[in-house]
């Protein structure tokens, strides 16, 4: 990477940093920032549509001869044989915006399992799942500023959804969802915890509501952008501490951010069960993850996230066992669609 590439990322984070912020969806708020980056001249901007697998079909910055710009490429890829193909068109550098999820399809947010799957264990790849246009917002400034300005490798992959969500970022809570979480209304008592990623927080925000209204249980909310980023830092501080076992122990974000609470933790993804239970070794309460097939086709409604908060607090002795068949039987769980 080059001083001349450092600039232009530096003039395209001025440029939207100067632009007015509209609350929105994680869809339309990155599309009003390639629109920016585009009126600035200094960033690759490509708007991609591919159903082929063929490197060549894919549009790409690479084979223009001139100097590395920032790259912000949207598209829709639902396999991880097309985003392989993306990635390894644009030599797995850029920021990669993936729209998918708006479009039809057979598949939990409009991907193959294969490509969240994909997604995890990539190496190079920080994926992300924001709920919010500010999640958006503050994860493409940074990939701007770590992949162009800081000269950092690899990628990052942002999945973008249309539904409106007015959740305005403090300084600190900006800086915590780019390590993968933070923590919504702060002063909030817990008998059980919730974590929600992308469009299923809304899920979340609304079982939060019910376990409140129906029966009388409190709950912390946590926005998660990234499960993977959040799995992959605690998995390396746990590796230091088993190498270094006389020296300090290292912590995590996951772990800084559920210390000090026993209460259960409950990790909602729209994605496959399997993007969620990579926080399963490193969370010392007791944990439940829930994803598209954990107890439905798609992702797991409002009704089954308060049936499973409900039935680890009965697993802890917290509540009486009675009040998990009294939920399924209040909220009708036989019926399709729950």
């Amino acid at each position: 990477m080059s001083a001349t590439t450092a600039h232009a990322a530096q003039l395209c984070i001025d440029a939207l940093n100067t632009t007015a912020t509209v609350d929105s969806s994680p869809l339309y708020t990155v599309m009003s920032m390639a629109n920016t980056l585009e009126f600035s001249r200094q960033a690759w901007v490509i708007r991609g549509q591919s159903l082929s697998r063929r490197v060549g079909n894919w549009p790409s910055w690479f084979a223009r001869n001139t100097a590395e710009k920032p790259l912000l490429y949207l598209h829709s890829a639902h396999s991880s044989a097309q985003l392989s193909a993306l990635s390894d068109a644009t030599q797995q550098r850029g920021i990669l915006c993936n729209d998918i999820e708006n479009q039809p399809s057979r598949w939990p947010k409009g991907a193959q399992p294969s490509l969240p799957l994909w997604l995890a264990t990539h190496p190079r790849c920080t994926p992300y799942d924001p709920a919010s246009g500010e999640e958006a917002r503050a994860i493409v400034l940074a990939a701007l500023r770590s992949l162009y300005v800081d000269g950092k490798p690899g990628f990052y992959y942002l999945a973008l959804h249309d539904h409106e969500s007015a959740a305005p970022l403090s300084e600190p809570d900006r800086k915590a969802a780019l390590k993968g979480m933070y923590r919504l209304h702060p002063d909030t008592p817990a008998d059980v915890r919730l974590l929600g990623a992308g469009r299923a927080l809304e899920e979340v925000l609304q079982a939060k509501q019910l376990l409140e209204q129906d029966w009388d249980i409190t709950a912390q909310l946590w926005s998660c952008p990234s499960y993977t980023r959040l799995a992959r830092e605690a998995a390396v501080a746990e590796r230091w501490n088993r190498l270094h076992p006389g020296g300090p122990k290292r912590s995590c974000h996951l772990r800084d951010c559920l210390a000090g609470n026993a209460a259960p933790v409950i990790a909602v993804t729209g994605y496959p069960q399997a993007i969620v239970d990579q926080l399963a070794a490193h969370v010392d309460a007791r944990f439940v993850a829930l994803g598209a097939g954990s107890v439905q086709a798609a992702a797991p409604s409002r009704y089954w996230i308060v049936v499973s908060a409900l039935r680890a607090l009965a697993d802890e002795g917290r509540i009486d066992a009675r009040q998990v068949q009294a939920a399924m039987n209040r909220y009708a769980m036989d019926r399709a669609g729950l």
